[in-house]
């Protein structure tokens, strides 16, 4: 072998040598940002029949409408990781927002194929991030937070899961009465915007506490602490969520990257060309104790506003009665409404009678009085289904006049089965 041979063996030993090890270096700065078995599971609240039945929700059909002015296209620029990793970087938050394969493939998700819900998303969040703001700040919880309800229900407070779980926060039975929510047959305060809020925020606020870890604290969220200790334990006792990844359920594997992929898209949407949905805010609302029972289709009648509005702004009740009589309740209405629920006064409750027709509660019905001279002379009659004053006052050859007198009713406004005095 000569000498040119020789040297020519040696510079290609050399550069393979260098090739390998430039390789060998690629490969471990990949593997820092690689997480193994990376199953993409879409959130449940984000898939196509939650997202439908939220574009049919009230405030969505009300106050919210693409800008057909807005340059969108459906182009979806890629970017290096190098971007996507920076970008997190600079969001304020305190939550760590690392990025990583599984990341990219939720933000992918919601940059890609959930673009147009993403939109409607940004426009609802103008309804709903002044209260998840207010209710994480009472609590000192990172504001970030509040992005776990996109993930949760697509910002829908009546989305129910198919293991059962409520509202925007999608609380269980057993953890939303855990933390102060009411669920009755009649009330369900896990669809209650403001009180669900904040029986979130002291959730995380006891898990962070648990667990010292914002990202197992996220994922205990999702999947309950007791899952999160026993994969730390898997773990060898490791308090790291991307160490304890491997033994996590199914489902929580992606949760904790689609909650930092949705802080991403919530922030740079428009580096993905999606024009968030106009919205238009309600007008001005305010709330009101009610101590008695009253209906929906009653309050509609008397005070302008549409039972459909009422339904949406009081969620919380599963059927359209609001059961005052059991303890004081709070109904949220137009300001304009309100005053005029005020000025209708008794006339605008339910009498008993009713509740139980519409609850299907069975009560022990007091025998219908029949027409006639009581013992001290005077006249009862029951009313019958229908029936107005002005008819009873006819059969019964007394004036309006004197039935309210007798009676003490103000208005026009009697319910059926109340017995009454007629003479």
């Amino acid at each position: 072998m000569n000498r040119l041979t020789t040297y020519r063996i040696l510079l290609l030993l050399i550069f393979l040598f260098s090739y390998s090890h430039i390789v060998l270096s690629q490969e471990e700065k990949d593997d820092e940002e690689y997480v193994e078995d990376a199953t993409l599971e879409l959130p449940e609240g984000m898939q196509t029949a939650e997202i439908d039945s939220l574009l049919a929700d009230w405030q969505t059909r009300n106050f919210l409408a693409f800008d057909e002015a807005c340059e969108t296209t459906n182009e979806n620029p890629l970017f290096d990781a190098k971007t996507y990793a920076h970008r997190l970087s600079r969001l304020p938050n305190v939550i760590d927002m690392p990025y990583n394969n599984v990341v990219q493939k939720y933000i992918d998700l919601y940059s890609g194929r959930l673009r147009n819900s993403v939109a409607v998303l940004l426009g609802r969040s103008n309804f709903y991030n002044p209260i998840f703001e207010e209710a994480l700040e009472s609590y000192q919880m990172p504001l970030e937070l509040k992005y776990l309800p996109i993930i949760e229900s697509a910002l829908n407070p009546t989305a129910v899961s198919r293991a059962g779980a409520v509202g925007l926060w999608q609380f269980m039975i057993t953890t939303g009465k855990q933390y102060g929510l009411e669920v009755t047959s009649l009330i369900d305060e896990r669809r209650d915007p403001i009180k669900a809020s904040y029986a979130a925020a002291r959730y995380l606020k006891d898990l962070y506490d648990i667990f010292g870890d914002w990202h197992l604290a996220v994922a205990g969220y999702n999947c309950g602490p007791a899952n999160i200790t026993k994969a730390i334990k898997r773990a060898g006792g490791i308090k790291d969520y991307w160490t304890i990844y491997p033994y996590l359920p199914a489902e929580t594997r992606g949760y904790v990257p689609a909650f930092i992929a949705a802080n991403y898209i919530m922030n740079y949407y428009c580096d993905h060309n999606i024009c968030p949905v106009n919205t238009t805010l309600p007008q001005g609302t305010d709330t009101i104790q009610v101590n008695k029972n009253v209906r929906m289709e009653r309050i509609a009648e008397l005070c302008g506003v549409t039972q459909e509005e009422l339904k949406a702004l009081n969620p919380q009740y599963r059927t359209t009665l609001i059961p005052g009589d059991s303890h004081a309740c709070t109904l949220r209405m137009p300001t304009t409404a309100i005053n005029a629920f005020v000025e209708a006064g008794d006339s605008i409750y339910v009498p008993m009678a009713e509740v139980a027709e519409q609850t299907e509660i069975p009560v022990v019905e007091q025998p219908r009085a029949k027409k006639g001279k009581s013992k001290r002379g005077a006249k009862y009659a029951t009313v019958r289904k229908g029936d107005t004053l002005g008819a009873i006052a006819r059969r019964n050859g007394v004036s309006v006049a004197r039935l309210r007198s007798l009676n003490g009713i103000k208005g026009n406004t009697v319910y059926a089965g109340r017995r009454i005095r007629v003479n």
